[in-house]
């Protein structure tokens, strides 16, 4: 820190810092603030449009944050039954939960309460959404590789817990749509064998509906799944930081470095625009798009089911999964085991338990150990993204089946043909969904090759002196090549041979046998198609004059 000096006669003296230095003087000395932020603060980001989504996400948790705040002041999480006396007449002197009440109440009575209602459940649906698109992002770009393995969990038990806070604030307007929800979990949770009837008592108080269900999602959806969650995005931006973020193959690219802008103030003022921007397009949609209607619905009555009851579209495949279960039961020592609702029930978390696991099952198959900073571009990696496109295939079948009677009353079509449709492509669809997508990306391989050894094309068409009329190539720039041929060819896991030079049997274990075989089938020859050599581009581009 330079000293400033002010002459007194025929001497002089420091000067005194100012009271703001002395302040930021006392937080270094003892935080380590000005180490932190000169470190952190011009980190550099490389910029991608595909990058946003994950904005999206913070920003969407941030929005759900205030606009809950706020919702808490008027809602009353109770289960305790009263007669409406609001002013919305259609329910005058009707039997409603306080719950119910006070969800009408803001919606009718608290100047923009309708506003912030819809606000908050936009920013939980957009939330969701964003979640699933970010990982996908992800997933297709590898960016889940070493050493980000475990940042990936973390983005699925955040993608995981979003839908359980979203089903659990969905359920506490005690409207009949809600409620219809809640006869649902509760119906998977009998399902279990043995402990599923004491889960129930437990979580519900005593026999269903009961008065304690509302208090505890109350408490689970305010208190405990936000402050998880609070947590869980902090760590993932502290490994965000510490990692560094992936990048995309180009120029001057690297592992060991990143090319892009710092992170202030460049992304801070990006960052402060872009959350204003996600906030309006909410605002706005919350204004326009009626979202939840619990007036119209009426509240909640055991012996009523609303007419095209839907959950929120992330548990739409969970869902689908009951709807086109056959109803199956197994009766065993007096006992009733419903299989049409158990086995869905298990999916459900397999499903999702498959895609946290998937990292390091490809870690295994591969046995690459090395760090990676690179994105792959999907088409380079043709397994992953076929498995990817499987699994968003299996999750838009499922989401047929779960609303199989709006399809049904909407198209003009036989409920029992679409639920027997789902069954059929539930098997089919994500088989048929991996193999044309891998076909897609070996394709998109073999004109990136062409490109490189041909060029692009230019649109002009030249005869040559034997008449034969062709299209002129415009060779690719240094750094486009480059690009398209950065990305690295798959390698085989071989266990070697079977037997040694003196002919005795090497004992291989079966965890081997198994990736080797996994090995060769993801990446084995024809699973990818060769890089352009050198010596071929050579000869491409000396062996003519440019139209080849």
């Amino acid at each position: 820190m330079s000293e400033r000096t002010r002459d007194h006669g025929s001497g002089g003296r420091a000067a005194p810092p100012a009271k703001g230095e002395r302040v930021a003087d006392w937080a270094d000395g003892r935080l380590g603030v000005h180490t932190l932020a000169r470190t952190q603060l011009r980190k550099v980001f490389p910029d991608h449009w595909s990058f946003m989504f994950g904005e999206i996400c913070l920003y969407s948790f941030l929005i759900l944050v205030l606009t809950g705040v706020w919702l808490t002041l008027f809602f009353e999480p109770s289960g305790m039954e009263v007669e409406y006396n609001g002013t919305y007449e259609p329910l005058k002197g009707v039997l409603v939960t306080r719950a119910y009440e006070s969800t009408v109440d803001i919606s009718m009575e608290v100047r923009g309460g309708l506003l912030i209602r819809q606000i908050h459940h936009w920013a939980a649906l957009v939330f969701v959404a964003g979640m699933l698109v970010h990982m996908m992002r992800v997933f297709f770009t590898g960016a889940f590789r070493k050493p980000r393995e475990i940042n990936w969990l973390f983005g699925w038990t955040l993608l995981l817990l979003g839908m359980i806070t979203g089903l659990t604030g969905y359920s506490l307007p005690d409207d009949l749509l809600s409620g219809t929800g809640v006869r649902f979990a509760q119906g998977a949770i009998l399902s279990l064998p043995v402990v599923g009837t004491y889960l129930s008592f437990f979580l519900f108080g005593g026999e269903f509906p009961g008065h304690d269900i509302i208090p505890r999602l109350f408490a689970v959806h305010v208190l405990l799944l936000p402050g998880i969650m609070l947590g869980l995005i902090v760590a993932h931006l502290i490994l965000v930081f510490y990692h560094k973020h992936t990048q995309f193959a180009g120029p001057g690219r690297s592992e060991r470095n990143v090319v892009g802008a710092p992170f202030f103030p460049v992304y801070v003022a990006k960052a402060g625009g872009f959350f204003f921007l996600v906030f309006g397009v909410l605002a706005f949609m919350g204004a326009v798009a009626t979202v939840n209607p619990v007036w119209v619905l009426g509240p909640y009555r055991p012996d009523l089911v609303s007419t095209g009851a839907q959950p929120d579209w992330y548990l739409g495949f969970s869902e689908g999964l009951i709807r086109v279960m056959p109803g199956w039961e197994i009766n065993l020592w007096g006992h009733t085991l419903a299989l049409g609702v158990f086995i869905p029930f298990m999916l459900f978390p397999l499903i999702m338990v498959a895609i946290a696991v998937y990292p390091f099952v490809e870690a295994w198959v591969t046995k690459d150990r090395r760090e990676h900073h690179i994105a792959d571009r999907p088409r380079n990696a043709p397994a992953r993204t076929s498995f990817g496109v499987a699994w968003l295939t299996l999750f838009g079948v499922l989401m047929v089946g779960g609303g199989n009677d709006i399809w049904a009353t909407h198209f003009h079509l036989s409920i029992n043909a679409i639920t027997w449709f789902v069954r059929v492509a539930f098997f089919v669809a994500p088989v048929l969904a991996y193999v044309v997508t891998y076909r897609v990306c070996l394709g998109l391989q073999r004109r990136d090759r062409d490109k490189v050894l041909h060029g692009r094309e230019s649109g002009i068409i030249k005869r040559l002196p034997h008449g034969e009329y062709v299209e002129v190539h415009e060779p690719l720039t240094q750094a486009e090549r480059y690009t398209l041929t950065a990305h690295e060819q798959p390698r085989t896991y071989e266990i070697g041979p079977l037997v040694d030079a003196h002919g005795v049997a090497r004992r291989v274990r079966r965890s081997d046998r198994l990736r080797a075989r996994l090995s060769r089938a993801m990446y084995g020859p024809g699973t990818y198609v060769p890089k352009p050599t050198v010596e071929e581009y050579r000869q491409v581009r000396s062996g003519g004059d440019g139209h080849h």
